[in-house]
């Protein structure tokens, strides 16, 4: 793992939009994510993030510029930088893809490129476990594609367990996989 960096999680300023839509378009664009590339139907979506801040919270990560931030004079960018996002959706509604009553979900977590290994996406995802259990969830619910292998190993090593039993495949890409997890927030007391 790379060199930790210091970071402020907080909900999504309206002026930041913009940036973190174009960082979690880079994120997935650049890991392959997105099978039909600029042309994918799913990249106007990952790129609004107004949508899903009007019915979910959306997190940043942002934290002291990285190493290679510097511009073509060599200077380093002045104050924090944007490293990542992620959205808690609280309970079912418009924003939730799998979500029961009783559940929350994580949904688009992101990570600059460049600030991958560094823990922000396991921050992020620890932000929104502590909403889910300040809230009073029993559980967190969350997918993710099959080709997303450093975040399946974060998500096993928060305690998320795969429920094959809730795989589904959205209806504009009916030949994606989506692989559910759940981590149960009771401790097994319901």
């Amino acid at each position: 793992m790379a060199e930790p960096v210091d970071l402020d999680i907080r909900p999504v300023s309206a002026s930041e939009y913009d940036a973190l839509g174009a960082l979690t378009a880079q994120a997935y664009l650049q890991g392959g994510l997105l099978d039909f590339g600029e042309q994918d139907p799913y990249l106007p979506k990952l790129r609004d993030v107004a949508r899903r801040a009007a019915t979910a919270e959306v997190l940043v990560a942002v934290g002291d510029p990285l190493p290679g931030d510097d511009d073509e004079a060599g200077e380093r960018a002045p104050g924090p930088r944007l490293l990542g996002g992620i959205t808690f959706v609280p309970g079912p509604g418009p924003m939730a893809d799998m979500a029961r009553d009783g559940e929350a979900e994580i949904r688009t977590l992101a990570v600059a490129p460049e600030a991958r290994g560094r823990g922000v996406g396991e921050a992020l995802t620890r932000a929104c476990l502590d909403r889910a259990r300040a809230a009073g969830f029993r559980n967190v619910v969350l997918c993710s594609q099959t080709r997303m292998h450093a975040a399946h190993r974060l998500y096993r090593r928060l305690g998320f367990t795969r429920v094959p039993d809730r795989d589904w495949s959205p209806a504009e890409k009916l030949d994606t996989q989506l692989l559910a997890y759940t981590l149960d927030l009771t401790g097994g007391q319901n």
